[in-house]
């Protein structure tokens, strides 16, 4: 007969892993308070324009499409926890000179996004190693345990993140608030440094040349029709997505005229709907099966986000938009988290890191062409147009996994 002794460890008695846990915890609170502060010092005290907003979203996700590949390729090559470490300090300097330049009155719209395209490229490197990371501090059994805890993690901070953080842009402005996150980067950090784990440098293959590597990872995504139909779905749902949420707060902030903090509570909305998911993903995924749970997933997710549009308005309606925006990313969870699950348990560990990447690239490398798709619409049909277009089109993300779900019945019943 086993006993305790012989049973795993708690989750969050592994000190490397917690240790990982409350860096990331400390950095993605950071983070919620400057999704809503960068924005709001471009749209307020810099009187950007919708197209103007919307080039600043553009430029906060540039890094993933021009660098995603390479990416995966050198954190393949480097020791994935020092990548960490270097992208949350350069992260800490790029934001920290955001109050600098506010305080000295010289910040422009070219600063924010040098500082955005930055970030995003200091993100996009430590983002493949960080999910590379993750498997060399749990097992394959605590794998979904451990993505299911940083994320969340990640929607509780996210939760009270805005909503803070549009307090405290009213209380001692959106300069100080990306202080605030400039010093969470400085403490996740300092917590990654004291990982225990040995965290070797990678063999080099004989003859291995940086194209034929990022080829390998490509290869890999898209010929394995479930990894393709994941990063196919995912990539649809990303563009259009932030077709609609790079004018969200050009039109809360600038069409509604509503405060910080008001501007704040849709994403905590956001948040409290995303925490509630992570907990129910497990459950959903037993029930549905896995491929089942994310299809669903997508589809009921596009629906609440498209049913919330009608009640932006400054007056009660708004609190439904938040409430069904809120709701919208409890649906989407489920496809959120398990399709990082599968993608780590079909990936073999040194071509995880490009396998990563290259999800990264085409998922995230979309997003910029999506902002910049919303700030033209923004610009010259008005914000509700754009919001709209986007929200139609991520009902169109779906396709790809049923039709990959649809081809592997039909594998299946031939081969039977």
């Amino acid at each position: 007969m086993s006993t305790s002794l012989d049973s795993p460890p708690r989750l969050f008695r592994l000190p490397d892993f917690r240790r990982l846990w409350i860096g990331d915890t400390l950095s993605q609170a950071g983070t919620a308070v400057t999704v809503l502060a960068l924005p709001l010092v471009a749209i307020g005290p810099l009187g950007a324009s919708p197209f103007e907003a919307g080039l600043l979203v553009m430029c906060e996700y540039l890094g993933f499409l021009l660098v995603g590949l390479p990416a995966g390729a050198w954190v393949d090559r480097m020791r994935r926890r020092r990548v960490m470490i270097v992208g949350d300090l350069g992260r800490a300097v790029l934001l920290g000179s955001l109050p600098v330049a506010a305080w000295l009155d010289v910040l422009t719209l070219p600063q924010l996004y040098g500082v955005g395209f930055g970030l995003s490229v200091l993100t996009a490197f430590f983002d493949v190693a960080y999910q590379s990371h993750l498997p060399q501090l749990v097992d394959d059994e605590r794998l979904v345990e451990a993505n299911v805890a940083l994320e969340a993690s990640r929607s509780v901070t996210a939760a009270g993140g805005p909503g803070v953080g549009g307090a405290l842009i009213a209380a001692v402005t959106a300069p100080v608030a990306i202080a605030v996150d400039a010093l969470s980067f400085l403490a996740s950090a300092f917590l990654l440094t004291r990982i225990r784990r040995p965290d070797p440098r990678p063999e080099p293959s004989p003859g291995a040349r940086l194209r034929d590597e990022i080829a390998e990872g490509l290869r890999f995504v898209f010929r394995d029709p479930l990894l393709r139909a994941l990063t196919l779905t995912a990539a649809i749902s990303n563009l259009c997505g932030t077709v609609g949420s790079s004018m969200l707060l050009v039109l809360l902030a600038g069409d509604l005229g509503l405060s910080p903090f008001l501007c704040g509570l849709v994403f905590t909305a956001e948040a409290v709907g995303g925490f509630l998911g992570s907990l129910l993903t497990s459950r959903i995924a037993t029930r549905l099966g896995e491929t089942g749970a994310m299809c669903a997933s997508v589809v009921v997710s596009g629906l609440l986000w498209a049913a919330a549009l009608p009640f932006f308005h400054a007056d009660g309606r708004y609190a439904v938009a938040c409430v069904l925006q809120g709701l919208g990313w409890t649906a989407f969870m489920t496809f959120r988290i398990t399709s990082v699950t599968l993608r780590q348990r079909r990936s073999p560990g040194p071509l995880l890191g490009r396998v990563t990447a290259t999800f990264r690239f085409v998922v995230w490398g979309c997003m910029p062409l999506g902002a910049l798709a919303g700030g033209l619409v923004g610009q010259y049909a008005g914000t509700r147009t754009a919001l709209w277009a986007g929200a139609l089109g991520e009902l169109l993300a779906v396709v790809p996994l049923l039709l990959a779900i649809r081809a592997g019945r039909a594998v299946s019943s031939v081969r039977a």
